[in-house]
Parts: structure tokens; C-alpha cells; sequence
């Protein structure tokens, strides 16, 4: 039985969590960390990591980049293992996350999706063939209550083609401020935000006369959950070091 800390616990992707480890015998969450301490049948959420009493494996997180350093702290302290699910850290923060994972086992994944990551390699491979003759755009779409754009799993896309292809890639968020040609180098990335989009990325190449599309769409948010419990029941047999999806897909 592994016991979990989820942090963000009273958010949407808390209740997601608390929902897919109700579905596993193997698993259960002992407490929650939330600045809303709503009151919950399943297990105590406090407001203070310092009022947390029971026994913790691993820490899941799912709250605000603003939460990100008292997170790790409580982690290093406790030499407890943490899966960072947290999107629109800063430079500053991932470069915190790499430094702390020197103590402590960390997961830390732009997006927790199995099928996300399966798309980025295979947006890594077209990159490498289709370099030299197609533009790639990269389209995100997500709900309206989204805080940041554009996504981290649009950067990591983005990321990814850039450390592939052999030329500098240069990130165009927005074009209608200037008045020129697409450059061959640019890889476009765009944000929308509406609704209840769970999430969805497309990455395009636009050729001469075809266009090639690959597309991941994520109905619901139980596939994120779903993703970080088994980041959590891999990390709990990890040493010290930063890992990601490719290392948990890796693991199978």
C-alpha cells in the first residue's frame, strides 16, 4: 500500500487524483495540502505542511507554481519522493526542481498523459525527416479557467522538435505585431483557451501542396490522475534523481 500526500487537493485535478486512487487497492491519500481546506470524508486536508502528522510515501502535486517552494521543502525534509505535476513553473523553479532532485527521488513531467508522450516522440521523429522543407505549428486548445499559455506540454513539444532539428529553432507566439514573412526557423506556437477543453495539442506540418497533422486530444482529466499514480508507485522504488515519463514508460 503506498500512501499519498496530494497536494492541490481540493482543486479540479486533486478531486481527479482522489478519484483514480479510489479505484486502486494499492494506493490511498493519508492527507491533502490546500490553501482551501475543504472538508472531506476521505482524508484530512490542512492548509500548513507543518500540521501534517501521518505517515507519507510520496507527495503528488497538483496545485500553483506559487506552492512549489514550500512543496519542496517539506519533500527535502522529510526525504519524502515527490511527482510534480504543476504546470507554468518558471526557469527558476525547474532549475530547483533539477537541484533538489540530488536529495530526493522527483518526477517532474510537463504533461502526465501516456498518449501526450507518445505524440512528442512522434513529433520528434517527423521533425527530423520533414525539417528541411515543412513549417511546423504547434496549437494548443484548453479550458477557460487555464492560468497559463501557453501550455508547459506545448513548450515541451516545442522542446523537443528544437533539440531534434539541426537549425536554431526561435518560439513565435504572436505574429500580428510584425509585418514579415514566416522565417524558416520559427516553430509556431499558439494558444486557445475556452470552455471546458480539457486539452488538446496539434502539431502541423505545412508543406508544398500537404499537410501533415498529429493530434492528441484528452477528454477527461481522470487520464492526467491516472498518469501521475502510476509516477507515484514507480518513484517510491526510485534513489535519488529527476525523472520523467520516458523513464516510467521505460520501467513497463
Amino acid at each position: 500500500m503506498i500512501k499519498i500526500l496530494l497536494s492541490g487537493a481540493s482543486g479540479n485535478m486533486g478531486k481527479a487524483v482522489t478519484r483514480a486512487v479510489a479505484q486502486n487497492p494499492d494506493a490511498t491519500i493519508c492527507a491533502g495540502f490546500d490553501i482551501r481546506t475543504e472538508p472531506t470524508a476521505e482524508f484530512p486536508i490542512y492548509d500548513d505542511l507543518c500540521s501534517v502528522t501521518e505517515p507519507v510515501d510520496v507527495i503528488i502535486d497538483f496545485s500553483h507554481p506559487s506552492m512549489l517552494d514550500r512543496i519542496l521543502d517539506y519533500a527535502v525534509s522529510k526525504k519524502i519522493p515527490a511527482v510534480i505535476c504543476t504546470t507554468g513553473l518558471s526557469a527558476e523553479q525547474v532549475s530547483r526542481i533539477q537541484y533538489e532532485a540530488k536529495n530526493i527521488p522527483i518526477f517532474f513531467s510537463a504533461n502526465m498523459s501516456l498518449g501526450v508522450n507518445l505524440l512528442i516522440d512522434l513529433v520528434a521523429r517527423a521533425s527530423k525527416i520533414l525539417e528541411d522543407t515543412f513549417d511546423i505549428e504547434i496549437i494548443e486548445k484548453h479550458h477557460n479557467q487555464k492560468l497559463d499559455a501557453p501550455s508547459g506540454t506545448a513548450l515541451a513539444i516545442a522542446n523537443a522538435i528544437s533539440d531534434t532539428v539541426s537549425y536554431e529553432a526561435e518560439y513565435t507566439y504572436d505574429r500580428h505585431s510584425v509585418r514579415k514573412k514566416r522565417d524558416k526557423r520559427e516553430i509556431g506556437i499558439h494558444a486557445v483557451r475556452g470552455g471546458t477543453i480539457v486539452g488538446e495539442h496539434e502539431v502541423l506540418f505545412a508543406g508544398t501542396d500537404e499537410v501533415i497533422s498529429l493530434k492528441h486530444t484528452a477528454t477527461s482529466k481522470e487520464v492526467f490522475a491516472v498518469g501521475a499514480l502510476k509516477a507515484s508507485f514507480f518513484l517510491k522504488e526510485q534513489k535519488p534523481g529527476l525523472y520523467a515519463m520516458k523513464d516510467l514508460i521505460a520501467a513497463q
